[in-house]
Formats: C-alpha cells, sequence, structure tokens
C-alpha cells in the first residue's frame, strides 16, 4: 500500500514512499468453508493491513434512526434459513426421460424391400445430462439389435455443443452420429417434465411402421391338389378321431438291443399311420418324438413293385395292392410296419369303444410285458479255513479292502474290566489229568476265554498258559453260523469242550455268584440251584483246625506249587518283615486271618500287584469262607524261604 501523507504533491514517482514498518501485503480471506458449505466473508482490511473505509451514515441519519425503533414494535426480526443444497447427482438421480422415435435405413441389396424402418427408445439421464439409444430386440429379425449408442453425452453441432434435455421434443428430428432419429412420442413422466419446466410439448405422431415386416404378417397362400377320390364324407365323420394303440419292440435277441417302448396313432379321418417313441427321463437318447411321420401304411404291393426306387419317389396307389387299416391293429397280436415288428399290448379306451361297436371286439385286455428281475443270486461265503476269527474271514468277501468288524461298544464301556473266573478239572481218561486244574477267565467286555494252568511242585507238568484270550465256539454249532460260549453256559458242574477237550466246572470266585445272582433270569434253574449249594456249602461251620497232618493234601500241594512259581517270576519284595507286621497290626488276636476288605487295603499300600493273575489265585487258594484270608501264607510267596 502506497501512502502520501503530504497533501496537495502529486502522485509520482518520487513523491510517495511506502511504510517501511509494514511488512504482510496479503490479500484478506473472503471464502471459507463451514459444515462441509462454502460461506462468503467480507474483508475489514485490505493489503497491507489498513483497515478499509466502512459506508458511514451520518448524524442526522442516525439520530433519524435512533427515533425509529421497529423491534419495539414487530421484535427482533429472524432470518430465513439458508435453501438446503441439493447435488444434481441426488436430485435427478434415476429420474430418465424417455422418446419413443425411429429412424429409416437403406437396403440396397434386396429385392423385397428397398429400405427398412427401425423403432428406438432414446433415454436421456438427467443427473449428468448423458444420454443412451436402445432398440428392442425382436426374435428372428436377424439383425444386431440392443443397445446402438452406449450412455454417453452426445454432440449436438461441430462447436462441440451437447444435447439438453431443452432441445428435445415430440414431432422433432435430431441427428446422432450422421443418423437423424424423428421423435414421435415420450412417456408420462418426461412428458410432466418439460410441461413443469415451461417447455410446450408438440403433438405426439404414430409410430412409422416397416412395411416388409407387415408384409410378413400376412398368411402365406396356400396351394392344394385335387385328390383322384373323395374324402370329405370320411373328413366329416371321423374327425379328431384317433385310435391309439401302445406297443413295444423287443430287439433283445440283436447284439446291444433293447426293448422300447412307442405308441401308435391311427387317424380314421385319411387312414394315416404315426409311431411316437416314449421317452423317459434320463433314458440317454435325443428327443425326437415322432419314429414315423403321420403317413399311409402299405401291407402288401404288387410283384414288379420290388424293384421300385423307394428312396426317391413315393409309393402310389399303383404300386400297392393292400393298405394297413383299423382292423389289422389288434391288442395281443404283432404287426410289422416297415420292416419293425411291433407287439401292441394295450389301447385307450376310447379304442376300445371303437372296436366294439365297429368290430364286435369287446375284450381287449391289457397284456403284462414287463419283465420280470432275476432273483438275486444269494451271496454264498467260502469255506472257513480255520485262521482267525469266522467274522474277521467273511470281511474279506463283503469288501475289495477287508475292514475290522464292528465291536458293541456300549458293552465293551459297561463291562470293562469285568472278569468271571471259574476253577475246572479236564475230563480226561488218562490218569495223570485227573488232578490237574484250571482256571477259566471269561472276559464279558469281548466274550473271549483264556485258561491259565497253576503249575504244581512234582507234578511231572508244566503249568502256565494254557490258552490265551479267544473265543471259543460251541461244539454244536455250524462253522457258517458259529455260536460261543457265553457267561450263562459256566456254572458248576457245566462240561466246556473247548477245541476237544472236555472240562468240568468244579468252583467259581465271589464275584461269579453275585454277578449270576444279579442277572438270575439270564441262567437256567440248573446253574442257580448250584449256586444255592455253593453258597450251603460256604455257610456251613467249618471243622475245628486240627494239628498239621503228616500228610500234605492236595490243597497244600496247589498252595505250595504257586507260592513257588510267584517266587520265581516275581521279583522279591524288599520289605517281607514289613508286609508281616503290616498284616499283624490289623489282625489283634492273632488268628493269621484278616477281613477281604482290610486285607485288599493293606496290599493297595504296600503296591503289591494284586491283579497279576498268580496272585489272585494265590488269594483264592488263601480264602477263608467268605470274608477271611490267611495273611500268613500269602506273606509266604515273597519270600525265599518259610515265612
Amino acid at each position: 500500500m502506497v501512502s502520501n501523507p503530504v497533501h496537495g504533491l502529486p502522485f509520482l514517482p518520487g513523491s510517495s514512499f511506502r511504510d517501511p514498518t509494514k511488512t504482510a501485503f496479503h490479500r484478506s480471506q473472503t471464502l471459507g468453508y463451514r459444515n462441509g458449505y462454502a460461506v462468503v466473508r467480507r474483508p475489514t482490511v485490505g493489503i497491507g493491513g489498513d483497515r478499509l473505509p466502512v459506508n458511514q451514515l451520518s448524524q442526522a441519519e442516525l439520530d433519524e434512526l435512533a427515533n425509529k425503533a421497529p423491534v419495539l414494535t414487530y421484535g427482533q426480526p429472524k432470518q430465513a434459513p439458508p435453501a438446503e443444497f441439493i447435488p444434481a447427482h441426488v436430485a435427478f438421480d434415476k429420474k430418465v426421460l424417455k422418446f419413443d422415435a425411429y429412424f429409416q435405413e437403406d437396403v440396397p441389396m434386396s429385392p423385397e424391400e428397398h429400405y427398412r424402418i427401425r423403432q428406438v427408445n432414446i433415454y436421456y439421464y438427467l443427473e449428468d445430462d448423458s444420454m443412451s439409444v436402445m432398440e428392442p430386440v425382436v426374435e428372428n429379425s436377424g439383425i444386431l439389435q440392443g443397445k446402438l449408442i452406449k450412455r454417453q453425452r452426445l454432440a449436438k453441432n461441430d462447436q462441440g455443443d451437447h444435447y439438453h434435455w431443452k432441445d428435445l421434443n415430440r414431432g422433432i428430428n435430431i441427428t446422432i452420429y450422421g443418423r437423424t432419429f424423428r421423435l414421435v412420442d415420450c412417456d408420462r413422466f418426461t412428458q410432466v417434465f418439460l410441461e413443469s419446466q415451461g417447455i410446450e410439448l408438440n403433438p405426439p405422431e404414430k409410430m412409422a411402421l416397416d412395411p416388409y415386416t407387415e408384409l410378413r404378417k400376412q398368411p402365406l397362400r396356400k396351394y392344394v391338389t385335387p385328390s383322384d377320390f373323395d374324402q370329405l364324407k370320411q373328413f366329416l365323420t371321423f374327425d379328431k378321431q384317433v385310435l391309439r394303440f401302445y406297443a413295444i419292440w423287443d430287439d433283445t435277441d440283436s447284439m446291444f438291443g433293447e426293448c422300447r417302448n412307442y405308441i401308435i396313432h391311427y387317424y380314421l379321418m385319411d387312414d394315416t399311420v404315426e409311431i411316437r417313441e416314449v421317452h423317459e427321463r434320463n433314458d440317454g437318447r435325443d428327443p425326437f418324438p415322432l419314429l414315423m411321420n403321420r403317413q399311409r401304411m402299405p401291407k402288401v404291393l404288387v410283384e414288379n413293385a420290388k424293384n421300385f426306387p423307394q428312396c426317391v419317389l413315393e409309393i402310389s396307389d399303383q404300386e400297392v395292392l393292400e393298405w394297413y387299416t383299423a382292423k389289422d391293429f389288434i391288442v395281443g397280436k404283432p404287426i410289422t410296419i416297415l420292416g419293425r415288428t411291433f407287439f401292441i399290448y394295450d389301447c385307450d379306451p376310447f379304442t376300445r369303444q371303437y372296436y366294439k361297436e365297429k368290430f364286435g371286439i369287446s375284450d381287449l385286455p391289457r397284456i403284462d410285458v414287463s419283465k420280470k428281475e432275476p432273483p438275486p443270486v444269494k451271496q454264498e461265503l467260502p469255506p472257513y479255513n480255520g485262521y482267525g476269527l469266522v467274522e474277521d474271514s467273511a470281511q474279506n468277501c463283503f469288501v475289495l479292502i477287508p475292514k475290522a468288524p464292528k465291536k458293541d461298544v456300549m458293552k465293551m464301556l459297561m463291562d470293562d474290566n469285568k472278569v468271571l473266573r471259574y476253577l475246572a478239572a479236564l475230563d480226561s481218561p488218562i490218569p495223570e489229568d485227573k488232578d490237574r486244574r484250571f482256571v477259566f477267565s471269561y472276559f464279558l467286555a469281548s466274550d473271549m476265554i483264556s485258561i491259565f494252568e497253576p503249575p504244581v511242585r512234582n507234578s511231572g507238568i508244566i503249568g502256565g498258559k494254557y490258552l490265551g484270550r479267544t473265543k471259543v465256539v460251541k461244539p454244536s454249532s455250524s462253522v457258517e453260523n458259529p455260536i460261543y460260549y457265553g457267561p450263562t453256559d459256566f456254572f458248576i458242574g457245566a462240561v466246556i469242550e473247548v477245541f476237544g477237550h472236555r472240562f468240568i466246572i468244579l468252583d467259581t470266585d465271589d464275584y461269579v455268584l453275585k454277578y449270576m445272582e444279579s442277572n438270575a433270569a439270564q441262567y437256567s434253574p440248573e446253574a442257580l440251584l448250584s449256586i444255592q449249594n455253593r453258597v450251603q456249602k460256604r455257610e456251613a461251620p467249618a471243622p475245628e483246625l486240627e494239628n498239621k497232618q503228616t500228610k500234605e493234601d492236595p490243597g497244600e500241594q496247589e498252595l505250595e506249587a504257586l507260592i513257588d512259581t510267584i517266587q520265581k517270576q516275581l521279583k522279591h519284595h524288599p520289605c517281607k518283615d514289613n508286609i508281616r507286621e503290616a498284616f499283624q497290626i490289623y489282625d489283634k488276636e492273632a488268628s493269621g486271618y484278616v477281613d477281604k476288605e482290610m486285607f485288599f487295603k493293606i496290599c493297595d499300600s504296600l503296591h503289591l500287584p494284586v491283579d497279576d493273575s498268580l496272585i489272585k489265585e494265590l488269594i483264592r487258594v488263601c480264602s477263608h469262607g467268605e470274608d477271611k484270608i490267611n495273611y500268613s501264607n500269602f506273606v509266604r510267596a515273597f519270600s525265599n524261604g518259610p515265612g
């Protein structure tokens, strides 16, 4: 800002100077944005920071305004809210002007038409002033139709101006890319919009029609050649009366032949025959419904007609002696048509009524031609080879990759770790086998049996495992349908045959007795009676202990053999004295016996291997009655010398 403090000096170079204290010479900001809208601010200072002069009123005008106080009369004036700003793409979204138009296209290479009228729809999109031209698709027109001009802003002249909705009206021509379109009409929305904008619309015009299209709509002229004989009476009498027969063509004797179904129609009005093929869903054949088109079928030809070129000329009455008629189609009889033999097995109700009235045939029953499927071949399993179980071997015959047979999971979970033990003797004519004793273990979870023979000292027979875990088949069952031994087959006195060896059950443990009592419905009266006898023997008073006999009985021999076997197979327990002392603490009467419940608690605290089969057999031998166990004999098994 240049200042001139000296009054009267001309505003010339050298007579004016700048204020050296001024540093800012930018212009004040007059535009800004508030809440997303542009606002105008009037600047208060000019370039250099000098305050701009403001229009001030004189004192007289101020006094006059002071005398008038419209605020006291009318109140504080309210400013009108600013008009809401709506962008064009929002205000005119999805608002389109539609005009019906057509254009003329020359056809120079066709003798039937010289020009073609093509009807189109012109759309004008108000949101961005773009236009598009669409031609409705006409089926089988042979012309590429659809979108002629895609949506865009179209040029109006060579100066670069574009078409606006103010340039559009009814009854005018517009040129787009060198092609002239005639606007004839518009829709209701377009008419209301243009009239609301003050545009006077021209009256609508009729859409021009294509002369060639109208010519094709006219019916074609038909040329009918008069026949040699009059069929008017037959036509009027039997019009729309058709005999329908259901037939099959059985070609199964030939290679890759099959049996197919057909429908034969016989038209009474002109004695023509038609054969239709019956298609089924997913039959793999092309959907051609007609096997033979409707025509008259010759039955007997003349002799000189054998060499007649049938593939070139049509057969006339001169080459045919006899034609097929309605009396040749009978249900239940075959008929040969053009070298193919059809068997008629049924007809519709109208055909039955016609044959009854015309030929007097009242019985035309339906013939069942369905072929019954052969019975399925019974799958037989090969003979059992003796290896493994029968169920495992049978899996090789069911699937290519054998799978393990399904197991009863619920039974395995419920009967897990449940074992029934029995004492048995070998039924053998050999004298040495009479004193041998065996322990049968029946596993309820898998229905398997294992046999153990306790070793007996100086018996000459090596004891131990006699039979591993396996299922044992009853001797009365067959190899194809094996029946295995179950828990109900084991009771005192029962005879069990295991692979040719007979065993007699002599005794059971306490768990077997409890199991049989809880499942009494599964056992026979003979088995339950053996339980009662066993319980009565246990409840009988035991005789008083006598002095040690000089000769050992078989029970003592069995005990000594078990103790000797356990000492050989199990490691010596390092606390022999502690074991005896632990039992003596609870045996206050020094009787040598303790309760079974207390016995197992002491074994558990001393970590003795009670689950071992030999230890279980030793506990059974040391048992005295139902509730007492002789711990003195039990402790001897964990030492080298006598306890």
